[in-house]
């Protein structure tokens, strides 16, 4: 592989409050002769503006690494993930375990997860007025205290139906775990080249969780006559407020998530472990 020359490193100072490990991050670098850029996070800001990077480093939490990951996806870079909180399931590498993760993938010892990520778009009378990108997820739920909203849904040319539910969610394979999840989806391998379409309190019990090709476009629109406002949430970062006949269109972005693999643990350890699915 290319030599590492420049690192950005985006930080959630939140769960760093002393920038310990920024420094202990950029005095190693420094060290290295690598160059690094050091950018705050934090959630609803707009994402700044960056130059070319050959890596990037998310130290924070899993929506640390969201952020990060809709930042840099024009760049094609690797991400590595340190997991700073308390849950961690995308950052899967411990902050002990960092200088030893990055030395290993120089070496090329580690690998790279090839993540699915999203597309989103808003149509408003012709006209787009919304897009975005997404790791985990993208949703449509109302904004107000009537809960049910009404949504046609269609994936390609082919109709689904009309939905009456709490809202919808399109999830990626690493967003199976969050929020999809929540709502009643399946736990996907991130590895696989799938979108997941999960009702969220659907009204009529016959309507299910479903995966779909990732090559295929799922559309929602907003119906007429709802009894509340509706909300478009991407990776529960970005928020619009949709109106009736806006079409929503969902599909897999040409960008993918980069990120380095650990050799600590896999997905399935993961699960085990975060999500207690060891039986008992």
């Amino acid at each position: 592989m290319d030599r590492i020359r420049n690192v950005l490193i985006i930080v959630n100072f939140q769960k760093d409050l002393e920038g310990s490990m920024v420094k202990e991050i950029t005095d190693y670098l420094d060290a290295r002769r690598i160059s690094s850029t050091i950018s705050g996070y934090q959630e609803g800001s707009p994402p700044p503006r960056f130059e070319h990077f050959d890596l990037a480093v998310s130290l924070g939490g899993d929506g640390t690494v969201l952020f990060c990951a809709r930042l840099v996806q024009h760049m094609g870079i690797p991400i590595l993930a340190v997991n700073l909180g308390t849950f961690g399931f995308i950052t899967e590498i411990a902050r002990d375990e960092w200088k030893q993760a990055f030395e290993a993938y120089e070496r090329g010892e580690l690998g790279l997860s090839s993540r699915v990520m999203l597309r989103v778009a808003v149509e408003r009378n012709e006209r787009q007025v919304f897009s975005a990108h997404g790791l985990n997820d993208a949703a449509v739920t109302a904004s107000g205290l009537s809960r049910v909203v009404n949504l046609q849904l269609c994936v390609n040319s082919t109709q689904l139906g009309v939905f009456r539910s709490d809202g919808v969610i399109a999830a990626t394979p690493t967003g199976s775990t969050a929020y999809s999840l929540a709502a009643g989806g399946p736990i996907v391998h991130t590895d696989m080249d799938a979108l997941i379409l999960t009702p969220i309190c659907p009204f009529t019990l016959s309507i299910r969780p479903m995966i779909i090709s990732g090559n295929d476009v799922l559309r929602i629109e907003v119906l007429e006559g709802q009894r509340t406002g509706l909300n478009l949430s991407v990776d529960g970062q970005q928020y619009f407020a949709l109106q009736e006949q806006d079409i929503i269109t969902i599909e897999k972005s040409h960008s993918r998530a980069l990120l380095i693999e650990s050799d600590k643990r896999n997905f399935y350890e993961v699960v085990r472990s975060k999500l207690k699915w060891s039986g008992g």
